[in-house]
């Protein structure tokens, strides 16, 4: 085996580091996990994630963690409405039968946090190493020595970049860099739905939400707690979280932002942004160019938003971590290759072409749902889907 008697360090315990860290355990293979977080609770979880069969779902069971996962997912949480920007629905789900494990196009939706706790519980103890603010590695034999903020360093035979898009690691691999979308997200959360959202929670039904209005977007999703997490989508520069003037601690402002950026929109969306937590976070999103290359090297590689960040309007992202991790663990332990670099090449390759038609679905998506006829195209992409 490659990894035989080496040590892989894995940067980042995102769904791709941690189900990479899993997979590798299960072939006997040394690992150490470095996650910046001080601990498993120290990060709030976004929103739900879904699963898709042949990349997350695919990945979960041969993680051996199907059957905790199906103990542990949102049933129902699939469930879509389309509405306009007065919440009047134009297309729900809600009323068809229940899919289930095993239909090709069901997708069902976990809780980040939980989907995080299933994969931290699953690992060998002290995998992880909690706290771990990776800064700098320097090449040490045929290994690098990764330096940390607190001083800290550790050795490893392979290094794996899975430190999401703003990637310290990437810059050792390659110089190319993503390009802004046009798109950016305001994100909001609204702890305990049923008291401090009560119209749009009886909307959502435990489901999600897609509201479409000139050029702009709301999208909300059900998380396991109770809570909504919510996002203001619109095309704005780049350089728009910064330069708006917007204090994102303060209600009242943002709810007056909206009001103004939204007009004409329903009161019903107001309570999402006077009783949201704060601060609320502005994402603007971003998007790997989709015919980057660079050279595989035979000590370290990339997986999931480190290689390649996209955007989020295909539901694609975790999904293709989660298959990095399944393809680059099989490459790394199958004895179809002679040396690591002939594996991370494989994987590499593979990893690109089908990242790119992702993004490009993720970017046709994201221009649909931002254009002036997004709600009729989105009933059309969903009649036909």
């Amino acid at each position: 085996m490659l990894l035989h008697n080496k040590q892989v360090a894995i940067v980042g315990g995102g769904p791709g580091g941690l189900t990479l860290a899993k997979l590798l355990q299960l072939k006997g293979i040394g690992v150490k996990l470095y996650e910046r977080d001080t601990n498993k609770d120290s990060r709030v979880q976004g929103s739900p994630l879904d699963m898709h069969e042949h990349s997350g779902m695919a990945a979960l069971r041969a993680a051996g963690l199907e059957e905790v996962f199906k103990q542990n997912y949102m049933p129902g949480a699939d469930k879509q409405l389309i509405v306009n920007e007065q919440a009047k629905v134009f297309f729900s789900d809600h009323d068809k039968p229940e899919e289930n494990f095993g239909y090709q196009h069901f997708r069902p939706e976990i809780d980040r946090g939980m989907l995080r706790n299933i994969l931290l519980e699953s690992l060998q103890a002290d995998t992880v190493v909690w706290g771990s603010h990776f800064t700098l590695m320097e090449k040490q034999g045929e290994g690098w020595l990764l330096r940390f903020k607190d001083g800290k360093t550790a050795y490893a035979d392979l290094v794996v970049a899975a430190d999401g898009a703003n990637s310290k690691i990437r810059p050792y691999l390659t110089d190319v860099k993503p390009f802004y979308s046009g798109i950016t997200m305001l994100e909001g959360n609204i702890t305990d739905a049923t008291i401090n959202a009560p119209q749009v929670n009886s909307l959502i039904n435990g489901g999600k939400i897609m509201a479409f209005g000139k050029g702009k977007n709301l999208l909300l999703g059900q998380k396991g707690n109770g809570d909504i997490g919510f996002y203001a989508s619109l095309k704005v520069p780049e350089n728009w979280a910064a330069t708006n003037g917007l204090n994102y601690n303060d209600n009242l402002q943002v709810l007056n932002w909206f009001n103004q950026e939204y007009a004409g929109w329903s009161s019903i969306w107001d309570e999402l942004f006077t009783n949201a937590e704060t601060p609320f976070i502005p994402r603007p999103i971003y998007c790997m160019p989709l015919e980057q290359m660079w050279e595989a090297q035979p000590n370290l590689t990339l997986l999931g938003d480190a290689a390649h960040v996209m955007p989020p309007f295909a539901g694609e992202g975790a999904n293709m971590a989660m298959l990095d991790a399944l393809e680059l663990s099989y490459c790394l332990t199958n004895t179809n290759h002679s040396t690591q670099r002939e594996a991370i090449t494989d994987y590499e390759t593979r990893m690109r072409e089908r990242s790119a038609e992702a993004a490009r679905e993720s970017l046709l998506n994201g221009e649909r749902m931002h254009s002036d006829t997004a709600l009729q195209d989105m009933l059309s992409f969903f009649s036909k889907h």
